[in-house]
This record gives structure tokens, C-alpha cells and sequence, in this order.
């Protein structure tokens, strides 16, 4: 198939590209490179540095060439930032969204995938997290998934579109190989955190509370590694019926606890990681963890890395090949 992937240098986006071109997909790949590598892009795929904002990009992009699908990673992922930047969010991120499923809807691009979130399930009724879960973004960065998400809902029943959400929760790991991983500056997700502290480029980590209501008192969150969610994205792109519409949450089904992933990270990484307890963090639930029947009942697709240990060991062979991340 011939595939547009925005935000291709970036973590996940990356790690799709690669078993795109692995299988003999023509990917072509378009990133700003404000947060994404370019080191990370296969060399397999075409190349356009450009920012959806911007008209030349888009004509970049599809004049005189068809796609037969769009994975659409590109946008700014920052929870906490979006809360102090609403604005690069709730425009930026949405007004990109929506320029390229304009741009893909005339040029009859039949699928479209989304990189969607978890985010927008503020306070779950229910554990684990399903779709019927109520709709409720729990920043601006979720907000604006959830417009995008709507947007392709009226592309699907306008023109036909069809169109897969894909609401993450949290992306771990690195590819088996180790020639890429995740970098992304400032760094803010707990499990590179953890083994920067490993590699002595941070003196601790902090855990945030430990006194929530779960077995060793510290926050549980589902870890899925890039990989099943990279492929996920790929039998979603494979399974779309003409005209289908679908959101699905694509997590691994199974928590651990902070104190888990610390116990985890130390056992493999054979350092003592230093860490101290500070105060919860405003907004933190002690649980969170998705349902993934429905992404399984249609795709048949189950996480080939279920287990804490695999997902960091992979991790860990990328930060230790990779200390400083991509070279600039």
C-alpha cells in the first residue's frame, strides 16, 4: 500500500514506519521535527520535513501522488503542557488535524488511522476503561483528540471515510533491535525517567504518593510496549471495511504500580535507582487500566509483551545503546 504517516520521526509514529517498510509498504513520512528525529525515520520511507499548519506542506504531500491510507501521529503530546498552553492544543494540534483530513478527503484518501488517547477518559466510572466509558477530556491535549476524533466521524459519514481512533494509554518499551526508542526533550514519561536514573543522568526519581488505594500505595497504570501498539495500528489499517467507523482503546490489560516498574527497572538494569515519595500529583487516579476486548474481538490482535520485565528490558537496551537519545 502506499501510506502517509505524519509525525513519523516521533516515539510511536517511528516505530509504525518501520513495520510498514518492513512488510513492503511505500511510506512516505512528514514531521515538523519540532519534537521528532530524524535519525528515527527508516531510511526506507520518503522524507518531507513540514508542519501541517502550512499550505506548501499539504501540496507537498498530495499533489500528483494517492494514498491508500494516513496514520496521523502528529500533534503536540504534552498532558501538563497542554493545562499551561491550551492554545498550541486546542488550534495548533486541532487545526492540523483537521487541514490534513480536509486534504484527505479531497484527494479520496479511503482510511484514515488516528493516534488517539486515553486522556479522554477523565474520571472512569468503571475499571477496566471501556468505550461505553463517558467521553471526558481531562486536559486540552485530550480535548483536541477528542475534536479530531469528531472531525473523522463527519468525514466517515459525509464522504465515506473510513476511520479508526486509536486511544492509547501508556506506550512503552523500544524496538528489539534497539536503533530506536524513546527520546522525547523534556522527557516526562516514568519509565525513561526511571532509567535515566539508571544511566546517572538524574540523582532520583520521584513517586508521586504512596498512600492511594492500591496494594503498595502507589498509582497503577497500563504499560503497553510500542511494538503491539505499532502493530495494532497496522491490523487496524488492514481490517477497515469501506465506510467502517471504529474507537477503540489500546492498552495492554493489565497494571502495575509505580513501585513495580521501580522494583522492575532495578532488577534489570542492576542499579539501586534512588527514589524518594512526594505529594500526589492534582488529577492523579489511583487506576488506570483499559479494556482491550473490543480491539481483540475485532482484530484477533493480542499484546505479545503482557509482562512489566520485557517491556523495560527493551527500554533499557535502547537507553544503553542510546545514553543521550538521537544524535541532534
Amino acid at each position: 500500500m502506499k501510506l502517509l504517516v505524519t509525525g513519523g520521526a516521533g516515539y510511536i509514529g517511528s516505530h509504525v514506519t518501520h513495520l510498514l517498510v518492513a512488510r513492503g509498504d511505500e511510506v512516505t513520512v512528514c514531521d515538523n521535527l519540532v519534537n521528532g528525529h530524524r535519525a528515527a525515520v527508516h531510511p526506507g520511507a520518503r522524507f518531507i520535513q513540514g508542519d501541517l499548519l502550512h499550505a506548501d506542506t499539504l501540496r507537498a504531500l498530495f499533489d500528483g501522488r494517492r494514498y491508500d491510507g494516513i496514520l496521523h501521529f502528529a500533534a503536540y503530546t504534552l498532558v501538563n503542557e497542554s493545562m499551561e498552553r491550551p492554545w498550541r492544543y486546542l488550534r495548533d494540534n486541532v487545526l492540523a488535524g483537521g487541514n490534513l483530513l480536509q486534504a484527505a478527503a479531497e484527494h479520496r484518501v479511503p482510511r484514515f488511522i488516528l493516534s488517539s488517547t486515553a486522556n479522554l477518559y477523565e474520571e472512569p466510572q468503571r475499571l477496566p476503561i471501556s468505550e461505553d466509558e463517558p467521553v471526558q477530556p481531562g486536559s486540552p491535549y485530550g480535548e483536541g483528540k477528542h475534536m479530531i476524533e469528531r472531525m473523522l466521524s463527519w468525514m466517515n459519514r459525509l464522504q465515506g471515510m473510513a476511520g479508526c481512533s486509536l486511544r492509547y494509554f501508556n506506550a512503552a518499551g523500544a524496538h528489539p533491535q534497539g536503533h530506536i526508542g524513546e527520546d522525547h526533550r523534556p522527557e516526562t514519561h516514568l519509565i525513561p525517567l526511571v532509567l535515566q536514573v539508571a544511566l546517572g543522568q538524574r540523582d532520583e526519581i520521584t513517586v508521586f504518593g504512596d498512600d492511594y488505594a492500591t496494594p503498595d500505595g502507589s498509582c497503577i497504570r497500563d504499560y503497553i510496549h510500542v511494538m503491539d501498539l505499532a502493530a495494532a495500528h497496522i491490523l487496524a489499517l488492514d481490517a477497515l471495511a469501506e465506510g467502517e467507523l471504529r474507537a477503540c482503546n489500546l492498552g495492554s490489560g493489565h497494571g502495575y504500580s509505580v513501585l513495580e516498574v521501580l522494583a522492575s527497572a532495578r532488577q534489570i538494569t542492576g542499579h539501586a535507582i534512588p527514589a524518594r515519595i512526594g505529594p500526589r500529583r492534582a488529577g492523579d487516579p489511583a487506576r488506570l487500566v483499559a479494556d482491550n476486548a473490543a480491539l481483540r474481538d475485532w482484530l484477533g490482535w493480542q499484546p505479545q509483551h503482557r509482562a512489566l520485565h520485557p517491556i523495560i528490558a527493551s527500554a533499557w537496551n535502547w537507553h544503553r545503546q542510546h545514553p543521550r537519545g538521537y544524535p541532534e
